[in-house]
């Protein structure tokens, strides 16, 4: 399926997909609910102040679209949405999770998503979020792409291609997008695991200099 999203249709389905992982207990949800979740001023990227009349009228084109529908309750008068990314996709959590992030904050490192894919899904090492990528990258059409490296950055960054290509935004060669992601990740695999050793040191010290403290 090849969708092409405005940029208010990609802050909906990216509440609905994020909402939908973080608060089941709150989904569907609501107009009202939705409008707030557009709006949050903490993991957005960029902020955006929306109207129950802009969120209503991307609900429409999304469900035309096939990815978010109304959902009718016994228990409920308030009419209620949710998104239809796995049906259309067929998405595993992981997937979903750095799609819906991607949707929400922009392009991302490897590392960025999987700190702050936390709360939908937990990727146990970069190795995973990379696999999740990879997957997002081949399908046809692809749903994520690579972007150039930053001047100075360590890391390339992601976007999600649900909006269209990413304008103004050169990106690797394509051949040698699989060894970059893989050098990189594991790159960044072996600075954590380094890190994590330091702390562990200093714990031991610190542990070996109360024990000697115990006898002087």
């Amino acid at each position: 399926m090849d969708v092409v999203l405005n940029a208010i249709e990609v802050r909906v389905l990216g509440s609905l997909v994020e909402k939908g992982a973080t608060t089941p207990e709150y989904y569907p949800l609501s107009l009202n609910a939705l409008v707030n979740a557009c709006n949050q001023k903490s993991s957005r990227e960029p902020v955006m102040s929306l109207g129950e009349d802009d969120v209503r009228l991307a609900l429409r084109t999304l469900g035309d679209k096939g990815l978010a529908g109304a959902v009718s309750s016994a228990d409920s008068r308030v009419p209620k949405s949710e998104h239809r990314l796995q049906e259309v996709f067929n998405l595993t959590r992981g997937e979903s999770a750095v799609l819906c992030v991607l949707l929400l904050r922009g392009p991302q490192t490897p590392g960025e998503l999987r700190g702050r894919t936390e709360r939908a899904h937990r990727f146990e090492d970069l190795t995973e979020v990379q696999s999740a990528l990879q997957r997002l990258m081949v399908r046809q059409p692809p749903l994520a792409r690579m972007l150039a490296r930053l001047p100075g950055s360590k890391e390339p960054r992601y976007a999600h291609l649900l909006a269209g290509d990413v304008v103004g935004a050169e990106t690797e060669p394509e051949e040698s997008a699989g060894v970059v992601l893989g050098s990189d990740l594991r790159m960044a695999a072996l600075e954590e695991t380094a890190a994590a050793l330091e702390k562990r040191v200093a714990e031991l010290e610190r542990q070996f200099s109360e024990f000697r403290r115990q006898f002087e």
